[in-house]
């Protein structure tokens, strides 16, 4: 249908142009009345436009081509763009479907413009990028609690043992996790602030933490000002890191 709509709206068109161009009355031209005002010479004509500016032409682009094979878990990906010394410069993906990434002949295909998070230029050197696939957690509201959190350090993080990546020589089998909020809802994330998973969308909150429920379970503990309310994150095994390898950012 669009196709057909489409080739008739372009036909319309040419049909116009070209009735525009045919006039309906032939006839002669009109002869044209003498001007009062003086000829102009040749030598008298008027002078032509300056030549337009020259803009400089604008330098290239900064990207670097980003690809790597999927784990085999059903989930979203988390990933980030790190430096040589292992600091998150950009989330470079947040909790995205497979969908939104380039399907290569071979594997998943990403951009990345040499900006950080805060929209800057990063200084040229040597990026790694890698991130985690995270599977379908689970999290069960247990509602506001009178008692304190075991731990009160808002920063501290917790060990959890993640599903070893098949297609890899995996070393990030176990990962420090840790709980992080904005003004969007709590989420957890990687030590080193990779989001991995929002765990609500509660607005304003003062503080978030995390601890160990069980080997494969986590209770988080927001504080929106009125006390804490918990919540358990459940199946935070499944999980799986992957590793895109070291490019050079010119």
């Amino acid at each position: 249908m669009t196709a057909r709509v489409s080739f008739a709206f372009l036909i319309a068109i040419l049909a116009s142009v070209v009735a525009s161009q045919e006039s309906p009355n032939p006839s002669s031209p009109p002869i044209p009345e003498e001007s009062s005002s003086p000829l102009i010479s040749p030598e008298e004509s008027v002078a032509p436009p300056p030549a337009p500016e020259q803009t400089p032409s604008a330098s290239p682009a900064r990207s670097a081509r980003i690809s790597f094979v999927p784990p085999p878990l059903e989930g979203t990906i988390s990933l980030g763009i790190f430096d040589a010394n292992g600091k998150l410069v950009r989330v470079l993906h947040q909790e995205s479907s497979l969908s939104e990434f380039t399907i290569g002949a071979d594997a998943l295909v990403t951009q990345w413009d040499g900006r950080n998070d805060n929209d800057e230029d990063v200084p040229a050197g040597k990026y790694r990028a890698r991130g985690y696939l995270v599977g379908r957690l689970k999290v069960e509201d247990l509602g506001q609690v009178a008692e304190s959190p075991p731990q009160t350090n808002p920063g501290a993080s917790v060990k959890v043992k993640l599903m070893p990546n098949p297609l890899a020589n995996d070393k990030r089998s176990i990962i420090n996790v840790a709980a992080g909020f904005d003004s969007d809802g709590s989420y957890l994330k990687t030590s080193d602030d990779l989001p991995l998973f929002t765990v609500s969308e509660s607005p304003n909150l003062a503080r978030v933490l995390v601890t160990k429920a069980s080997d494969k379970s986590l209770d988080f503990w927001q504080d929106d000002g009125t006390g804490f309310h918990r919540l358990r994150i459940s199946k935070v095994d499944q999980m799986m890191a992957f590793d895109c390898g070291e490019f050079q950012l010119k």
